[in-house]
C-alpha cells in the first residue's frame, strides 16, 4: 500500500503544499476552518508527518525526552502524565524512558535520545550523582532537572525546577508543633537522596528552634516504599514509644505506617498523628484520608516543561535557571490537635 504524502493531502484538499505544512505546524497564517479541514483529511487518509525529515529542515523535531528515576511510583507516574499533557498543549510529543545514574543504563538512554534528535530532555532524579551526570550532557542538548536541588548551596550549573524540600520539612515540623506535638518521630530518612537530606534537615532545624524532640528512623534501602514504612513503623511501635506524632518522609512510607498501626491496634490519629509528604492519589482514598504535603505535581511539571521550552527556543547555554516551588499542606484526617489535652494536664 502506497504511503500518503503531503503532496497527496494538498491535492485532495485543493490547497498548496505550503498551506498543508502550515496547518500541521499550527502556523497562524491560515484560518481555523481550513486548518481543521486539512487535519481531518490527514487523519482520514492516515498521513503522518516525517519527523526526521522535518527536523533536517527546521532543526526541530518537537519531541522531548523524559527520563524518570522510578516509573512505577505513583508520584513519578503522576508527574509523567502532567508533563505529557502540558507538552502536548505546546505542540510537543514525549519520549518516555526510565533510568538513573548508577544503574548502568543511563548513558545509553541519553545517547539514544540525543541520536533521535529530541529537542530537549527532562530528567527526574533525587540522587546527588545526577548533578555531575547532567553537567556532562547539557552541552549536547537542553536539559532540565526535576528533582531535589538546593541552588544556593551548590556550585553545579544545572537548569532545575525543584520542590523546596528544606522549606517542606520546616513546614511539617511547624504544623505538628502548632497541633501541640512536642515529641515526634521522623520516619524514612534516606542517605544519598538530596530530597530526603533537605527535607530532614529542614524538619530538624525547625524542630530545634521550636523545642521539639525528634527521633529519626532511617531507611537503608535505595527507595521509599510501603514495605519499608511498615517495617520501620513496627520497630518504632514495638519499643517504648512516647512520641505523639510521626512524620513519614513520603506518602508510600506513611501507608506502611498505617498498616503497622492497624496490626498493633494503634489508633490514628487518636493515639498517634501521622503526616505524610507527596500527596499521591492514594492519600485521598476514603479509608486513608492522609494529611500530607503536596509537591504540587502539576505545577512542577508545567514549570519544568516551560523552562525546557525557553532553553530550546533561546539556545543559550551560558545562563542557568533554578526554580523552587513551595509545597502545600493538604489537611485530611490523620493528624489531630493535642493542645487541649496538654492544657488540661497542666
Amino acid at each position: 500500500m502506497r504511503r500518503v504524502t503531503i503532496k497527496d493531502i494538498a491535492r485532495m484538499a485543493g490547497v498548496s503544499v505550503t498551506t498543508v505544512s502550515r496547518a500541521l505546524n499550527n502556523a497562524p497564517e491560515i484560518n481555523e476552518e481550513t486548518r481543521q479541514r486539512i487535519l481531518e483529511l490527514c487523519r482520514k487518509e492516515g498521513y503522518r508527518t516525517n519527523l526526521l525529515a522535518r527536523s533536517l529542515i527546521s532543526s526541530r523535531t518537537n519531541v522531548i525526552g523524559v527520563v524518570l528515576s522510578d516509573i512505577a511510583g505513583p508520584f513519578h507516574a503522576s508527574l509523567a502524565l502532567h508533563i505529557e499533557t502540558y507538552a502536548a498543549q505546546l505542540g510537543y510529543q514525549v519520549m518516555l524512558c526510565s533510568g538513573q545514574p548508577g544503574d548502568g543504563r543511563i548513558d545509553g538512554l541519553f545517547d539514544f535520545l540525543i541520536s533521535q534528535r529530541v529537542d530537549g530532555i527532562l530528567m527526574t532524579n533525587a540522587s546527588n550523582s545526577a548533578l555531575e551526570f547532567l553537567e556532562r550532557y547539557q552541552s549536547a542538548v537542553p536539559i532540565v532537572l526535576l528533582g531535589a536541588f538546593a541552588p544556593l548551596e551548590s556550585s553545579w550549573r544545572i537548569n532545575s525546577v525543584s520542590t523546596d524540600n528544606y522549606v517542606g520539612g520546616q513546614l511539617a515540623a511547624r504544623y505538628l508543633h502548632d497541633l501541640g506535638h512536642r515529641e515526634v518521630a521522623y520516619l524514612g530518612m534516606r542517605e544519598g537522596s538530596a530530597t530526603h537530606l533537605l527535607r530532614h534537615r529542614g524538619f530538624l532545624d525547625a524542630a530545634a528552634e521550636l523545642g521539639m524532640e525528634v527521633e529519626t528512623a532511617w531507611n537503608r534501602e535505595s527507595h521509599s516504599t510501603t514495605e519499608m514504612g511498615y517495617y520501620l513503623a513496627r520497630e518504632l511501635f514495638l519499643k517504648p514509644f512516647r512520641q505523639t506524632a510521626v512524620f513519614a518522609a513520603s506518602d508510600l512510607m506513611a501507608l506502611g505506617v498505617m498498616q503497622a498501626a492497624d496490626e498493633l491496634d494503634i489508633a490514628i490519629p487518636e493515639q498517634v498523628s501521622l503526616l505524610g509528604f507527596d500527596n499521591i492519589d492514594y492519600a485521598a482514598l476514603p479509608k486513608i484520608r492522609l494529611t500530607t504535603f503536596s509537591q504540587r505535581t502539576e505545577a512542577l511539571a508545567r514549570s519544568g516543561v516551560r523552562l525546557l521550552m525557553e532553553l530550546i527556543k533561546s539556545g543559550d547555554g551560558a545562563e542557568f535557571t533554578q526554580r523552587l516551588l513551595t509545597p502545600a499542606l493538604v489537611q485530611r484526617d490523620t493528624c489531630r490537635s493535642i493542645r487541649e489535652e496538654r492544657s488540661e494536664r497542666s
